[in-house]
């Protein structure tokens, strides 16, 4: 999926992060915990190098709890790599975050020694809801929509903690072009930037691999639509989301149908599975092959041309 929703102020980002970088301690990096892969910013793995990272895995009470503990097993296998879940709306689990900050730092944390951890993560994953409540006062800016950050800042935590706050980050290119359309499902991305048709439709034949019932449970059906789009125009006349001929408006029911999944209206839904992820990794890997491999010979049939015209 071609997404073109890359903000200048992204990019400077990337730049600060570099800048900062050799001085943190710790990368403490904000998941979605419903899309923990596509969720990762690959350039943080770039940019952190072999500094300790705690993967938080937020929204958790969102997600699948089965699925969730399999990516924090997937996650620390990793090294130097933490990842624990989290629902904010429990303040135990967040404090615990201090705590661990703590442990994977325990050569630093006093007056002499604070702590320095940089807090990143892709747009509307929570994490300046999160900053907000580790600080127990409002200081980071929030939003429900992404890209409400636009400029680091520095918050001082109990304990000789010093956040350092960056603005959501995407990336240019998406080589799984899958997870694009998981972080539209979820709403990382401006729906501006999208077409809902298209995003409802992959989360439609999703929801109609994985979670069969939960489409059952929520919409009364006794039995399944057939596909993707027959779920939108069941849906759709379901809902009364009709234009002129009886026919169904994709758009109106589209945004139904992600609204209640970004909502958790369908239940707690993980929207990929680590052994997916692998298999789709693969796929891609094998593509880009290819199209490398073509590349090759086509710049190598172009030099041949070139020397015949020579002679």
């Amino acid at each position: 999926m071609a997404i073109q929703w890359y903000p200048g102020h992204m990019h400077k980002a990337q730049k600060q992060i570099r800048e900062v970088m050799p001085n943190v301690d710790l990368v403490i990096e904000v998941l979605d915990a419903r899309l923990p892969y596509s969720s990762n910013n690959p350039l943080v793995f770039e940019l952190r190098g072999g500094t300790p990272c705690l993967k938080i895995l937020n929204k958790s009470d969102l997600a699948d709890p089965q699925s969730t503990q399999q990516w924090i097993d997937y996650l620390q296998q990793t090294h130097n790599v933490r990842a624990v879940a989290l629902d904010q709306q429990k303040q135990t689990q967040v404090q615990s975050i201090l705590t661990l900050i703590r442990q994977m730092v325990p050569n630093k944390g006093s007056a002499d020694k604070p702590i320095t951890a940089l807090i990143c993560g892709i747009p509307n994953v929570g994490k300046s809801t999160l900053i907000n409540a580790l600080a127990g006062r409002i200081i980071a800016k929030t939003g429900n929509e992404p890209a409400v950050t636009k400029a680091q800042q520095k918050i001082r935590l109990d304990g000789y903690i010093t956040l350092l706050d960056t603005p959501g980050i995407l990336w240019p290119k998406f080589d799984n072009e899958n997870s694009g359309y998981r972080l539209a499902a979820s709403g990382a991305i401006k729906d501006t930037a999208i077409s809902h048709d298209d995003v409802a439709a992959f989360a439609g034949e999703y929801l109609l691999a994985y979670y069969p019932q939960r489409l059952k449970e929520r919409y009364g059906w006794q039995t399944l639509p057939s596909d993707e789009i027959d779920l939108l125009e069941t849906l759709g006349r379901q809902r009364g989301c009709l234009v002129r001929g009886g026919h169904v408006d994709f758009t109106k029911v589209a945004t139904i149908l992600l609204s209640e999944l970004r909502e958790g209206t369908l239940g707690p839904i993980t929207l990929e599975h680590p052994e997916q992820i692998e298999a789709e990794e693969a796929h891609f890997a094998q593509l880009r092959q290819e199209k490398e491999e073509q590349k090759k010979q086509h710049n190598k049939q172009r030099r041949a041309n070139a020397k015949k015209r020579r002679r």
